[in-house]
């Protein structure tokens, strides 16, 4: 007979669940975790809440399963969003032949093809504000700062996942999950140093971002760009901007392919003269051309990284696991990243709270503790590695890089809807047992906006 995890007053005792790392998918997975009775502990290595304020978005399929992750999560993001619907679609234009500015904006000229967002139904926002509003769900305790984790050791003896942290302290709980990122700590552990896939690559491409007003936006690149995103590709790079914070303010990425390895590939980014950017677009329309203007003199210059050269052969081991960019990290081509992480939230803390209802303790529990993180290791793998290579071909298809689709735009086009299909259409519990699909979706919840 099973052992029970029983309080005195009758009652199941809470798991307590390690979440290492305090960005967008460690504070949604303790806050779906929290929602369902476990006891969530944030451990994040700086010293306060730290995100960038860049813009990024969440499908409307995203948002299904955060809602049932925990619903405050979606009115938070509906407050603060730039929302696409039916009647919006994504622009993408030739940024580089167009030779003056009225044919960059004359669709008949320089519109290689608009795919609909409707299936998408992105809803955009700025990094640093989700963070901050999904922390102030948070009760206090929920999160220790100050905390780089060294390693862990998952102890037979003791029953617990020992956390050592470079302070010197340590911490102790039922489950490890790392959410630490492309870097991940967890990570390294879990597979061991000397494993491939305990660093992130050099994709070869990098960014430069900025934001600023809209007005300033629509008067660099008209007024295509007031609504909905729009993408003007070339060969060797591409210029992505989209609005953000209500529709304010642009968000404005460029992304190019870079042959050397990255000169610091710890910290992946450096600081450059704006002029780079410059000579980037050097040749191109008018309006790409010149949007190095809009960036400060000083700029940083990220280094894209991902997991598609050496993914990691399991998420998984004994009584921790890796979830979010930890687990599957991907360049930002296809869009979806963040996305991926709220799937693999909504498993963990659904396969957590079936273990939790079972209210096991001593050896049943260890075991049923990896019997789930194993559970969502299978459920979970193959989809992260789609998500990082198909984001990888993305990349390349806009930098006119991509054999398979070269410079035809319908080409182009039919990839990306290809793709996008097998973003949206993807049911994350198809490789779970029923039971699991139930328990996640609860109660009916009310249909979410566009």
């Amino acid at each position: 007979m099973a052992s029970k995890n029983i309080n005195g007053n009758g009652s199941a005792r809470p798991l307590n669940v390690a979440v290492v790392g305090g960005g967008i998918i460690g504070v949604m997975t303790a806050i779906g975790l929290r929602r369902r009775g476990i006891n969530a502990i944030i451990y994040e290595r700086a010293q306060t809440w730290h995100e960038v304020s860049a813009g990024f978005a969440f499908t409307g399929a995203a948002r299904v399963w955060m809602q049932h992750i925990d619903p405050a999560l979606v009115e938070l993001l509906a407050n603060i969003s730039q929302k696409t619907d039916a009647s919006t679609s994504n622009a993408y234009w030739n940024g580089y032949h167009p030779r003056t500015k009225e044919d960059a904006e004359d669709e008949s000229k320089s519109l290689l093809f608009r795919t609909p967002t409707n299936n998408l139904s992105f809803w955009g926002c700025v990094r640093s504000q989700f963070l901050k509003g999904m922390a102030d769900l948070l009760p206090e305790g929920a999160a220790v700062f100050g905390k780089q984790l060294l390693n862990y050791v998952d102890d037979e003896q003791s029953g617990k996942v020992v956390l050592h942290f470079n302070d010197g302290t340590t911490a102790e709980a039922d489950v490890l999950l790392g959410c630490d990122g492309i870097h991940s700590v967890t990570r390294k552990v879990l597979l061991g140093a000397d494993h491939p896939a305990s660093r992130a690559g050099f994709s070869h491409t990098v960014t430069y971002r900025t934001m600023v007003p809209i007005d300033v936006g629509i008067k660099a690149l008209g007024e295509k760009v007031a609504k909905s995103a729009c993408n003007h590709l070339g060969p060797d790079a591409d210029l992505l901007v989209y609005p953000v914070m209500s529709g304010t303010v642009l968000n404005i990425a460029v992304f190019a392919y870079e042959e050397p390895e990255f000169p610091d590939p710890d910290r992946m980014t450096i600081q450059v003269d704006r002029t780079e950017i410059k000579k980037l677009f050097d040749g191109w329309s008018p309006q790409v051309a010149d949007i190095w203007k809009l960036y400060p003199e000083k700029v940083v210059k990220w280094g894209i990284f991902d997991l598609d050269a050496n993914p990691p052969p399991a998420y998984a081991g004994g009584r921790a696991c890796l979830v979010g960019d930890a687990a599957h990290a991907s360049t930002p081509y296809l869009g979806v990243g963040a996305c991926t992480g709220v799937e693999d939230a909504l498993v963990v803390c659904t396969l957590l709270e079936s273990v939790q209802q079972k209210a096991l303790s001593g050896e049943v529990l260890k075991e049923g503790l990896r019997d789930a993180l194993q559970t969502y290791n299978a459920a979970r793998l193959d989809r992260g590695r789609w998500i990082h290579h198909h984001s990888r071909q993305m990349g390349q298809m806009y930098h006119w890089r991509y054999g398979p689709t070269g410079r035809d735009p319908e080409r182009m086009k039919k990839k990306l809807e290809e793709n996008w299909s097998a973003v949206v259409n993807y049911d994350i519990f198809a490789e779970l047992s029923p039971e699991f699909r139930e328990l996640a979706m609860g109660a009916q919840v009310a249909p979410l906006g566009a």
